[in-house]
């Protein structure tokens, strides 16, 4: 069914988000959509992936066998999709597991390239020269360059493909900013610096004098892509966790 698309886009450790549609309500809403999160263990054939089974607060979601769910894969080359149903639930080496069976072809989800999660994170940014920007490219940071000061700004949403932020400035279009801000990882704070593209700029309706700002990363490195990914991942489960307590 998955013809050759697996083993071709999914590897060992990508995020995987579970989603289920509730059944609909009586009173003509839409069905809620419940949400598990999960990470890629083995690809056992190219129908077949190993995932971790989910977990609520501290316990482990046994989804039921045989129940059919949508997955979607969160790789450096985008978010792919298909159905899948649970085939198996398994044990190895300490971690427990779903044998996850796909029952339709694995395809790029063109929706959305990466899953853009909503929060409030201070950012420091300015806009780079063309000796600037290769610098960065070549050294992977600034702190021998020169330039301008970095402004301040608030990051409103952040995806592996690029950022939203607010500011009391405003970019031109198809500049190429410095994004420098940091996120909580498992090995502690980390600080990034990665080059920007400003898709476009509006100012609020809201508020007068506020600027947001849609940016999509440059020759961003698959390492901090893949750490900017777990940072949402676990950041959600964090707060789907604190809500339900």
């Amino acid at each position: 069914m998955a013809g050759k698309l697996l083993t071709k886009y999914v590897m060992l450790g990508n995020k995987v988000e579970i989603r289920k549609k509730k059944k609909g309500k009586t009173d003509g809403e839409e069905p809620e959509v419940v949400i598990y999160y999960s990470q890629v263990c083995d690809i056992v054939a190219e129908d077949r992936v190993d995932i971790t089974m989910p977990m609520e607060k501290t316990k482990i979601v046994l989804l039921p066998v045989g129940v059919e769910y949508e997955l979607y894969f969160y790789t450096p080359n985008g978010v792919y999709q298909c159905r899948a149903k649970v085939a198996d639930r398994v044990k190895r080496n300490n971690v427990f597991m779903l044998t996850m069976e796909l029952t339709s072809e694995l395809r790029k989800d063109q929706r959305r390239e990466f899953y853009r999660f909503s929060c409030a994170l201070k950012m420091d940014s300015r806009a780079l020269g063309e000796e600037e920007i290769e610098l960065m490219e070549r050294e992977g940071t600034l702190e021998e360059a020169g330039g301008e000061s970095l402004k301040q700004s608030v990051i409103v949403d952040i995806s592996a493909g690029g950022l939203r932020f607010m500011s009391s400035y405003r970019y031109e279009e198809e500049s190429i900013i410095l994004c420098k801000y940091q996120l909580d990882t498992e090995k502690g704070v980390k600080e990034y610096e990665i080059l920007g593209k400003v898709l476009s700029v509006q100012e609020s309706q809201t508020r007068r004098g506020v600027f947001e700002h849609r940016v999509q990363y440059v020759d961003i490195d698959d390492t901090a892509r893949e750490e900017i990914i777990k940072f949402i991942f676990e950041t959600e489960r964090k707060n789907r966790k604190k809500s339900m307590e």
